[in-house]
């Protein structure tokens, strides 16, 4: 469905300059098929070759997939000939075992090992065999140039300073291959144009969840939104000081900065633009960034409703009782999705007392401690954490009561909806965790009918345990328990099959065709 956004007030030069930012971030959609599998460019052109309407179709799907997998359903092929999904992506080479990249990290020296797990760099074999480290910006040279070239050429049409100051260091970060000042720039934007270009999110590296994947969100401001949300950015320490945890695990003091922005997108492409569409983001994942300066959180409102109603509303109709259904609202999912964003900065980020046997270290990363749980527990953690972050806002009447009586609601027939992209997906995988677990402990039940209800008497304190649960997880950095608990959660129960086998003529999820930049 088309996507757009008003740039009718925007200056000729900013539109420009825009304009630039998006020709830039469509150079981001190759290089992420290259991270992805090795054989993305090859498969490409034989589908683009095959002009029948079953080889366009194809093609179709595997644009959208960004490969031959399916990614709402279990990844599988739907290209004939493709193989399964490689679980290390491109990141590392095709014939290595995990155990054994494992084994040569481990081998490394205390520098050569923060290469070999950082963020932006490839695993390749040497000329003799041995593997060995090469930095994003020489592996992906060509494309990372033309891409700097691109965002200084927007640089130099904008005359917002603080545009112009993270055009001008992104451009030299992606030549680099040191992107620290760029996010500390980037959390400090202040522009008409919000845009977020460059490597972030590690979902394809499924063996560590080490590599990040290039991606692009580019959008334009929603000044009205955005000063909304002041009021619930004050409110994060008194969240974080109050998290249903052991005191210890807590945060005394959060980073400075904890920026929020409301957006309609413009654009999006890479990793931002695969399978499930996006409808908010938390960004850097840089730990060092985040210590000092927060982390900024994206709300792509145009997307969310979009969403909430092509998808949600029809959903909810069918998974629900009509009473209850009448109960879910766009504020309440709105004001979710950026409970959840805020969550992701909220809680331990650095183990804080290893669990026995445990390989983690105290001040270890969570996200290198949980290593391929990391991404789908964390989302889980943002998820269930957000609603509990909601029940103590409302408590105190930060929010509105039409969110506090509609969230519940809203959040349950919004499982459904998540737990359709599929339990191989970091949020599929997160969702079907809270969904079970909600169901263990009574919170959310099934009527005579099949549709589901929220047990209001439970749904609180089963929102605070699950809470509980996932955060001291995270700080023990016990990835045997989180391994155990994804594992239970790749199992869709029965009474949950049964409403999403009521849900094939609703669609899974929006297709967006962007139409401000033409």
């Amino acid at each position: 469905m088309e996507i757009t956004a008003d740039l009718s007030a925007m200056p000729d030069n900013e539109r420009q300059a825009l304009a630039k930012i998006v020709e830039a971030a469509q150079l981001f959609d190759g290089v992420f098929l290259e991270q992805v599998w090795a054989d993305n460019a090859s498969m490409l052109a034989h589908l683009a070759a095959d002009h029948s309407p079953r080889g366009q179709a194809l093609l179709h799907y595997f644009l959208i997939n960004k490969g031959p997998w399916d990614r709402i359903d279990h990844n599988k092929p739907f290209v004939p000939g493709a193989p399964n999904k490689p679980e290390m992506g491109n990141h590392y080479p095709a014939d290595a075992t995990r155990a054994e990249v494992e084994q040569w990290i481990n081998s490394l020296p205390a520098g050569k090992q923060a290469e070999a797990t950082g963020f932006f760099s490839v695993i390749r074999r040497g000329p003799d065999g041995t593997l060995m480290t090469v930095p994003y910006n020489v592996a992906y040279q060509n494309t990372l140039i033309a891409v700097s070239s691109k965002l200084k050429e927007a640089a130099a049409l904008t005359t917002q300073p603080t545009l112009e100051k993270f055009l001008e260091l992104r451009a030299a970060a992606l030549l680099s291959n040191d992107y620290f000042a760029s996010d500390m720039a980037w959390m400090e934007l202040d522009a008409s144009i919000e845009p977020t270009i460059g490597p972030y999110e590690t979902y394809e590296d499924e063996w560590f969840g080490y590599k990040a994947g290039f991606e692009a969100f580019i959008g334009v401001r929603d000044d009205a939104e955005t000063r909304k949300l002041g009021t619930m950015g004050s409110q994060l320490q008194g969240l974080e000081d109050a998290l249903p945890i052991d005191p210890k695990y807590r945060n005394p003091k959060l980073g400075g900065m904890a920026p929020m922005r409301v957006v309609n997108s413009v654009f999006s492409s890479g990793d931002g633009n695969r399978g499930i569409q996006t409808t908010a983001y938390n960004l850097p994942n840089d730990d060092r960034v985040i210590k000092e300066k927060g982390s900024k959180r994206v709300m792509l409102k145009n997307v969310q409703e979009a969403k909430f109603t092509n998808v949600l509303v029809p959903i909810s109709k069918i998974a629900l009782a009509p009473a209850d259904a009448a109960k879910v609202s766009f504020d309440a999912f709105f004001t979710h999705t950026v409970m959840h964003e805020l969550m992701h900065g909220l809680g331990p980020h650095q183990v804080q007392a290893p669990a026995p046997g445990s390989k983690a270290a105290k001040g270890d990363a969570v996200r290198l401690a949980l290593k391929d749980t990391y991404a789908a527990l964390e989302e889980a953690k943002a998820d269930i954490s957000g609603l509990w972050a909601l029940q103590q806002l409302a408590d105190k009447g930060v929010i509105s009561k039409d969110v506090a009586n509609t969230m519940y609601t809203t959040f349950l027939a919004s499982a459904f909806r998540a737990i359709r992209f599929g339990v191989t997906e970091a949020h599929g995988k997160g969702i079907s965790l809270q969904l079970s677990d909600l169901m263990d402990r009574g919170a959310f039940t099934v009527n005579a009918d099949g549709t589901f209800a929220v047990a209001d008497a439970k749904i609180r304190d089963a929102v605070a345990g699950l809470t509980h649960d996932l955060m001291t997880i995270e700080a023990e950095g016990n990835y045997d328990a989180a391994k155990a608990l994804l594992t239970k959660a790749m199992v869709i129960r029965p009474e949950v099959q049964r409403v999403l086998d009521k849900l094939k003529d609703v669609p899974v999820d929006i297709e967006p065709v962007f139409k401000a930049i033409k």
